[in-house]
């Protein structure tokens, strides 16, 4: 009454992933996602901490 487990899918095209490129199918996959992090389509979210002032005025 189990389910096969759903094989994961390449992110950038849905083909089945291969283990040598794992989680891609592919080295174009693979670089097409790298290029997209060096290009800043993917960006990591940050929140910008303000700045501890130790008492002292800034001139």
């Amino acid at each position: 009454m189990s389910k096969a487990a759903a094989k994961p899918k390449c992110p950038i095209c849905r083909k089945p992933v291969t283990p040598d490129y794992r989680p891609f199918c592919s080295k174009r996959c693979a670089d097409v996602d790298l290029q997209r992090w060096f290009t800043g389509a993917y960006a990591v979210p940050a929140v910008e901490q303000e700045e501890v002032s130790d008492g002292e005025d800034e001139v």
